[in-house]
């Protein structure tokens, strides 16, 4: 049984309309609502995936009130075009999933929006292991996850490649815990993160 799911990738941007923009010009779709982390001071726009997955893109919410720590993502050092910069797994058990993983994932944060409730494992600083490139760990709690409740439009992901220096001990760590072709490693001196995407207009890809 593998402990750890896609849930999402992440797409950052220096403004949400920048971000909103990109995304819906790759991807030839319209993304969902607006929504707020007064936690994390971010908000974000998403994009159904499928009945059980779904594509974010966030950034800095200049209207919101600084949060008085290192936002999720490394987001507060977040400049240039808009990119992918994570990918998001979900447990069903925070603590035994952080116990298998070495340190640096971060701490459990207890989190909410509307009417969804998850914890997010953040680190201090808000930098992931890798230099940010490690998956960030998050936990549902009760049956509601966004997906479901998105507009479905035909988008689904066909494939998330994750570039990276050590893309090797990333594969060793992670593939053992996640279903067969949810990503792939490949070695290369510059990270980097690449979905394609099945559309009704045919594979698009973002990076």
């Amino acid at each position: 049984m593998n402990m750890l799911r896609l849930d999402h990738p992440a797409l950052s941007a220096e403004t949400l309309e920048a971000g909103r923009a990109h995304v819906e010009q790759a991807l030839g779709v319209k993304l969902a609502t607006r929504g707020e982390h007064p936690q994390m001071g971010t908000h974000n726009h998403l994009l159904s995936l499928g009945p059980d997955q779904y594509f974010e893109v966030i950034a800095i919410n200049p209207d919101a009130p600084p949060p008085g720590r290192p936002r999720w993502f490394n987001i507060d050092n977040f400049s240039g075009p808009p990119r992918l910069t994570n990918w998001i797994l979900a447990t069903e058990d925070m603590e035994a999933t952080l116990a298998a993983l070495p340190p640096g994932f971060g701490t459990p944060l207890a989190l909410q929006r509307g009417d969804f409730r998850w914890r997010m494992a953040v680190p201090d600083d808000g930098i992931l292991p890798w230099d940010g490139w490690a998956p960030a760990i998050i936990e549902w709690s009760g049956d509601l996850h966004p997906a479901p409740g998105l507009p479905d439009q035909g988008i689904r992901l066909a494939s998330l490649v994750l570039r990276h220096p050590e893309a090797q001990a990333m594969a060793e760590l992670f593939a053992p815990l996640l279903p067969r072709d949810t990503a792939v490693f490949e070695v290369s001196d510059t990270p980097s993160l690449t979905a394609t995407f099945d559309t009704p207009d045919g594979r698009r890809t973002l990076s």
